[in-house]
């Protein structure tokens, strides 16, 4: 249970969390997007970190990473994870802080989440748009 005046970490992140993941996804964007490394799995790949999650000691920070066009995801990550000690001394400059995080990378599938909801409500609304008026539509 969260002390008084402290607010429990796991739920909300502080502004600190935020700005440091900001900041590493920004030179982690900026390292993948020069061909810093030279991996022939990450050759040629386009790569978006959406989101960096930090930790709430700042030791470990979580990348979420998809491909540009969406295929070949789990050798994205495999080879960013293989990766992940070089890309932390590239990421090392643009960072102030006592320690250096560790970097894991993940697949980020929120993009294929909210595609899946989308066309769920395309066809909820086409189910219901042959059978007349729904009982929200009554007034």
């Amino acid at each position: 249970m969260a002390r008084r005046g402290h607010p429990d970490p796991a739920r909300a992140p502080s502004h600190r969390r935020l700005r440091v993941g900001e900041t590493i996804r920004h030179a982690l964007s900026a390292a993948l997007d020069r061909g810093a490394m030279h991996d022939p799995d990450l050759a040629g790949v386009p790569v978006t970190v959406t989101e960096v999650r930090m930790s709430a000691d700042l030791r470990s920070a979580t990348a979420y990473v998809t491909p540009l066009g969406g295929a070949g995801g789990e050798l994205l990550v495999a080879a960013l994870n293989r990766a992940a000690p070089a890309l932390r001394r590239l990421v090392a400059p643009a960072l102030t802080l006592k320690f250096l995080p560790t970097l894991r990378f993940a697949l980020d599938t929120s993009f294929d989440n909210a595609a899946r909801i989308e066309a769920l409500l395309a066809e909820a609304r086409a189910g219901r748009g042959g059978r007349g008026p729904g009982p929200s539509d009554a007034a």
